[in-house]
């Protein structure tokens, strides 16, 4: 066995390792380097990995030497891979950007600590996305969750631990609902691996328990992911967590919320019970279509822009579980590239309100007034990124909508078409004020003109700005292995 091998493993492993060193270390910027070099190896092998899945196919690890479904199986397909690459990019943007962002918003002696759970939430992000075991699923959401309560309370405001207390509470209920349902699969197949689950399902499809089963787990799931209504822990987690949270949550939690949705509805159950004999395709449409009218109308009327932008996670979580609701390849792909393109666009919005907050303490709408002449580059990548969450050509975030109406048009329903056009004509409203505030609008008298942020803090955001541009112009790679991914998940379904 050479590196290459261990390829699925070193991706959460490296995370995993480097958690406990940074607190043993206890130095605020040696944990830094720790947690930077673990994410950029990670992010390597990730790279190195989707490379071998789109040559191969599908890549299966076996831990321990036992070979499942007895044993615990790391198994890695086209989406996965393309998952698990976008956590490891996101995570290495991140910690790229934390150092001077951390020192600022975190108090110096839980700094360690502070990495220590960012690199737990990285390492269970990227372990739901290699797992072949539906209990180590769940394992790993928990080890990603647990850390995210600790780091959303470590917020200077006094509301973070309201937030990350609301967050455990809502996250604890859809944690249960997940374990349930994962027992109830257990309770009737006798295994755990997902494979193997996905084969004895269909004989056992018609009994209550399995049912109940889907019922739990997709509830929970739900939890996890924001879908709404069942999102209300998003918008005070987003809000009042420290920034480079904030970014690592909204580009990753919930797009890995969403794989684990697709794994059990399409991968184990099957979509033609999920979407056909379960009317979960109904509930999907009805929920995304309320979830994208619904939180881009509250964004709107938002003061804070982290949460304007919290209530915009929830709309663009509608406009994923709205193509998965199509139950066609066609939808199912639309999903996984915006999935790709929305951890683009919120990565780099929720840096830049970081550098904001870094150079005048606070985000609210009326602090922007005159930021686009006092901070120029920050502005023009909140601009960027703002085309790119309203759907603008040439961004990345039109080719994913472009594709879901698509979708929808291919089974003629023209409300849909209209509602996502609605939802992005809300966000031009919300995204507007913003610009409107930070180059119409001149800073209260007595106001201290905040400088442009440090160069450390605009290099990664800008490394996002600039990929919300490139994958808006140039789409056959990504387009493609979206269609890919979602041809492998519904095996020729049309």
């Amino acid at each position: 066995m050479n590196l290459g091998d261990h390829l699925p493993l070193l991706a959460i492993i490296l995370p995993l390792l480097a958690a406990p060193v940074c607190v043993l270390i206890g130095r605020a910027g040696a944990a830094w380097l720790i947690a930077l070099t673990s994410s950029v190896l990670s992010l390597a092998a990730a790279a190195a990995l989707l490379q071998g899945v789109v040559q191969e196919r599908t890549v299966s690890y076996q831990l321990g030497g036992w070979a499942p479904p007895w044993g615990i199986e790391l198994r890695v397909d086209l989406l996965g891979a393309y998952v698990l690459l976008i956590v490891c990019a996101m995570a290495a943007m991140v910690m790229a950007y934390a150092r001077r962002s951390v020192i600022r918003e975190v108090e110096a002696a839980l700094i360690p600590a502070f990495y220590a759970a960012l690199l737990l939430v990285f390492a269970g992000l990227a372990g739901i996305t290699v797992t072949g075991d539906a209990f180590n699923l769940f394992v790993f959401l928990e080890i990603s969750s647990l850390a995210s309560y600790a780091l959303i309370s470590m917020g200077r405001d006094r509301r973070a631990v309201s937030a990350a207390f609301q967050y455990l509470v809502m996250g604890s209920i859809g944690a249960t609902f997940i374990l349930i349902g994962i027992g109830f699969l257990y309770l009737m197949t006798g295994t755990l691996n997902m494979q193997d689950l996905a084969q004895r399902l269909p004989a056992v499809s018609d009994t209550r328990t399995v049912r109940a089963g889907f019922a739990f787990l997709t509830v929970g799931i739900g939890l996890k992911l924001a879908l709404f209504p069942l999102h209300l822990w998003l918008p005070n987690a987003y809000a009042y967590a420290p920034s480079v949270v904030s970014a690592l949550l909204a580009a990753t939690a919930t797009k890995v919320a969403v794989y684990a949705l697709l794994r059990f509805i399409i991968d184990v159950f099957g979509a033609d019970f999920s979407l056909g004999d379960m009317p979960l395709n109904l509930l999907l449409i009805l929920l995304g279509s309320l979830g994208i009218l619904v939180a881009s109308l509250v964004a709107v009327y938002q003061d804070n822009v982290k949460r304007m932008l919290a209530y915009s996670s929830v709309a663009q979580v509608g406009y994923m579980v709205l193509g998965i609701g199509l139950a066609s390849a066609a939808g199912v792909s639309a999903a996984i590239l915006h999935l790709f393109n929305h951890a683009l666009m919120k990565g780099a919005l929720f840096l830049a309100l970081g550098a904001v907050a870094y150079q005048m303490g606070r985000v609210r709408l009326k602090d922007f007034a005159g930021l686009g002449r006092s901070m120029p580059w920050t502005m023009a990548a909140i601009v960027v990124s703002g085309l790119s969450l309203i759907g603008v050509p040439g961004t990345a975030g039109f080719i994913s909508k472009w594709y879901l109406v698509l979708a929808i048009l291919e089974q003629d329903l023209w409300p849909l078409a209209m509602l996502v056009l609605v939802g992005s004509i809300l966000a031009l409203l919300y995204m507007g004020r913003l610009v409107e505030a930070a180059y119409f609008q001149h800073p209260e008298k007595n106001t201290v003109v905040p400088r442009e942020a440090p160069l450390s803090l605009l290099l990664p955001l800008w490394v996002l700005a600039t990929a919300n541009l490139y994958f808006g112009l140039f789409t056959d790679l990504n387009v493609g292995i979206a269609q890919q991914a979602s041809s492998q998940l519904l095996e020729g379904r049309p």
